[in-house]
C-alpha cells in the first residue's frame, strides 16, 4: 500500500469511528452551546487526535528510524543497515538505502585500494629517485669534498670539514627518507624484521622510547597485509611521536583467534576531542583494504590505544551487513 493510501485510511478510520460514536450516541449541541457540550466536544476532539496521532506514529516509525541513521553513516564503518520493515514505499525506501550503503562501500573500497595502490607506486618511485639519484650526487659530492679538503690549505680545512659533515648528514637524511618510503626490509625480511627497524628508528631519531613485542610463530600473512600492517604502526609510532607528546610506546603484534592483533598503546595525552584527520581516516581505510577492522581510543589511565585486527583467512566484503543499528545511540535503536 503506498504511503499516501495509508495515511489516508489511517484518517479515515479515525474520522468514521468519531462519526458513529456521534450517530449513536444520547449526545446533542444547543444553541447556543453549553459548557458541557463544549467540553465533551473538545474531549472528542483530543481523543480523536491522540488516535489519529498514534496510528501515524505507528505508520511512520520506520522513516523516523531511518532519518536516525542517515546522519550518522560513516562508510569508513561499513555495515550499518536498518530492517526492512513497513510496507509499501516506505519498506522499498529503506530497502533502496540499504542498497545504496552496499554500493558505495563496494565502490569505496574499489576506489580506495587503486588510490593506495598508486600512492604505494608513487613512494616506491619517489624513494628510488631519492636513493639513485640525490643520494648518489651527494655521495659523488662528500668524495669531492674529501679529496679537496686532503689538498686544501690549513686555513680552510675546518671550513671544509664542516661542509663535509653537513652533506654526510643530508645523505643519511635522504637515505632515512627513502627507507621509510619504501620499506626494503619488509619485502626481504618480513614482517618482524620490518617492524623491529621500525622501532629502531623511532628509537634513534625521535625522542619516543618504543618498546616492541612480536609473538613467534605468527601465521603467515599476504604480502598486501603485511604491508597494511606496517603502514598502520608506521602512523600510529608517527602520531605517537609528534602529537601525543607520549614519552614511551609498546608495539604488539600477534595471533588473535583467526588473525592478527597489532596494537599500538603509548603514554601521552590521549585523543581529546579533536575530530579526526587524515591520517586516522588513511588507517581505516588501509584496515578496510585488509579485511580487517581498527579500533581507536584513548586509555583510562591516560594514553592512547589503536588496536588493528586483520583476518588471515579471506574476510567478508567491507559492505557486509552488521547488526540493524548498530551505530545508532542506544536511545535510538530499532
Amino acid at each position: 500500500m503506498r504511503l499516501f493510501w495509508r495515511v489516508f485510511w489511517l484518517n479515515t478510520l479515525v474520522g468514521a469511528v468519531a462519526t458513529v460514536l456521534l450517530m449513536v450516541g444520547p449526545w446533542t449541541v444547543s444553541v447556543p452551546i453549553r459548557l458541557t457540550e463544549a467540553l465533551i466536544l473538545a474531549t472528542g476532539l483530543a481523543v480523536m487526535l491522540a488516535a489519529n496521532a498514534v496510528l501515524l506514529w505507528w505508520g511512520l516509525a520506520p522513516l523516523g528510524r531511518l532519518a536516525r541513521l542517515m546522519p550518522t553513516v560513516d562508510l569508513l564503518r561499513p555495515g550499518q543497515r536498518l530492517p526492512v520493515t513497513g510496507s509499501g514505499e516506505i519498506a522499498a525506501l529503506i530497502d533502496t538505502f540499504n542498497q545504496m550503503l552496499r554500493r558505495l562501500e563496494t565502490e569505496r573500497g574499489t576506489s580506495t585500494a587503486r588510490a593506495l595502490s598508486a600512492q604505494e607506486d608513487e613512494r616506491r618511485r619517489v624513494a628510488r629517485e631519492l636513493h639513485d639519484e640525490i643520494g648518489q650526487s651527494l655521495t659523488a659530492l662528500l668524495l669531492d669534498l674529501k679529496r679537496v679538503t686532503d689538498q686544501a690549505p690549513p686555513e680552510v680545512r675546518e671550513d671544509l670539514r664542516n661542509a663535509q659533515e653537513m652533506t654526510r648528514e643530508s645523505l643519511d637524511e635522504v637515505r632515512r627518507i627513502a627507507r621509510r618510503l619504501r620499506p626494503d626490509v619488509l619485502e626481504d625480511l618480513g614482517l618482524a624484521s620490518a617492524l623491529a627497524a621500525l622501532a629502531a628508528q623511532f628509537d634513534t631519531h625521535t625522542t619516543l622510547r618504543v618498546r616492541r613485542q612480536v609473538q613467534r610463530g605468527l601465521p603467515p600473512l599476504d604480502p598486501q597485509v603485511e604491508l597494511v600492517l606496517y603502514r598502520v604502526a608506521q602512523e600510529a609510532l608517527t602520531n605517537a611521536a609528534r602529537h601525543s607528546g607520549a614519552a614511551s610506546v609498546v608495539l604488539d603484534l600477534r595471533a588473535d583467534g583467526d588473525g592478527v592483533l597489532l596494537r599500538v598503546e603509548d603514554d601521552g595525552g590521549g585523543l581529546g576531542g579533536a575530530p579526526e584527520g587524515a591520517g586516522i581516516r588513511g588507517m581505516r581505510e588501509r584496515a578496510l583494504l585488509a579485511g580487517g577492522t581498527l579500533d581507536l581510543r584513548s586509555r583510562p589511565r591516560g594514553g592512547t590505544r589503536l588496536d588493528l585486527r586483520v583476518p588471515t583467512v579471506q574476510a567478508a566484503p567491507a559492505g557486509a551487513d552488521r547488526p540493524a543499528g548498530a551505530d545508532l545511540p542506544a536511545g535510538e535503536r530499532p
